[in-house]
């Protein structure tokens, strides 16, 4: 089959690859265009346009797929299929049209639950013991076609974001071929797959930054399921709110369930620091920190950290808190 692959971040590469090692004729990639290189701080990077460049395929960026010029470039390739995955636009009606079958999207969830951007770090995030990805017949609805191939797998107790979402990128491969194949063998006209209960629709919205601040007030297994999933980006952030000193930002990296604090403890104070580390109590059970990274500092577990900052009990976790009014 004569395809177009659209992907642009790493969930999308053990597709690409795989169909580049089949026996369909993938002509392009379509993918992102770069961001401007900013003066200071890391180049940006695509993975999808360097598995292309690997493999001698050419690439096409347009700022906007769904321009007349794009369109009209796609439509001169006479694709058959699109297969897109972790790309970063909607498709438009017009260009859905351009080839006969449409095309079909890999998401890494079971549809129709977090429809969006950042379904693997929602999942992580609501305590979910399964996830898995989901192949669907575009629509131009986001993420809301049919449903082709689903394949579902337990998300470890312990499992990250970072560590859970290449599983699930190489679990779609084979859901992608299974569902190329049903398109194969389609009259373009019949139902295909299973249609979305849109009562069963949750989103998964693209996170920001400030996602990562860290509230004790909620309960410890909703903050544990927080660093688990905010994990490399935006990270789980709080303050270490000293006494003779101005706070130290921190990101926690590692925790693990504590026993209840004492009674009456407030979120957020450091109850007990022991070989374990540093426990916390929050607006529901205990946590112990394990790892964290001082701003500007290494990753390091809590007993390193301790040698280097004088951490007591009582000590608080938190956001900064306001500057005092000066006296009238």
């Amino acid at each position: 089959m004569r395809i177009i692959m659209m992907g642009t971040g790493p969930f999308a590469v053990p597709t690409f690859e795989s169909l580049l090692a089949s026996a369909h004729d993938v002509v392009v990639l379509v993918t992102r265009p770069l961001p401007p290189v900013r003066t200071r701080g890391k180049a940006p990077t695509n993975p999808m346009r360097d598995a292309a460049t690997a493999h001698g395929i050419e690439v096409l960026a347009p700022a906007d797929v769904n321009c007349d010029a794009a369109r009209t470039q796609l439509a001169a390739l006479r694709p058959e299929l699109f297969v897109v995955c972790d790309y970063g636009q909607i498709l438009s009606p017009a260009t859905l049209a351009i080839p006969p079958l449409g095309g079909i999207n890999l998401h890494g969830s079971l549809l129709p639950k977090y429809r969006g951007a950042a379904p693997v770090q929602w999942s992580v995030l609501q305590g979910d013991a399964e996830t898995g990805v989901t192949v669907i017949h575009m629509t131009p609805k986001l993420d809301g076609g049919p449903c082709l191939i689903t394949v579902a797998t337990p998300i470890g107790e312990e499992e990250t974001a970072e560590q859970l979402e290449p599983r699930l990128a190489q679990l779609g491969v084979q859901p992608v071929h299974d569902a190329i194949r049903m398109l194969e063998s389609w009259d373009g006209t019949s139902s295909l797959g299973t249609d979305q209960d849109a009562s069963l629709t949750s989103r998964a919205p693209r996170l920001k930054k400030a996602d990562g601040k860290i509230d004790w007030t909620l309960p410890a297994a909703q903050i544990r399921n927080q660093i688990r999933a905010f994990k490399p980006w935006p990270g789980s952030f709080t303050n270490w709110l000293r006494e003779n000193g101005p706070p130290v930002r921190m990101i926690i990296d590692q925790v693990s369930p504590a026993p209840d604090p004492p009674s009456g403890s407030t979120p957020g104070t450091i109850v007990q620091i022991d070989d374990d580390g540093l426990h916390v109590a929050t607006g529901r059970g205990g946590l112990v920190i394990r790892k964290l990274q001082p701003a500007g500092k290494r990753l390091m577990d809590a007993g390193s950290f301790l040698r280097g900052h004088p951490v007591a009990t009582g000590d608080r976790l938190g956001n900064q808190p306001p500057p005092t009014e000066p006296a009238a």
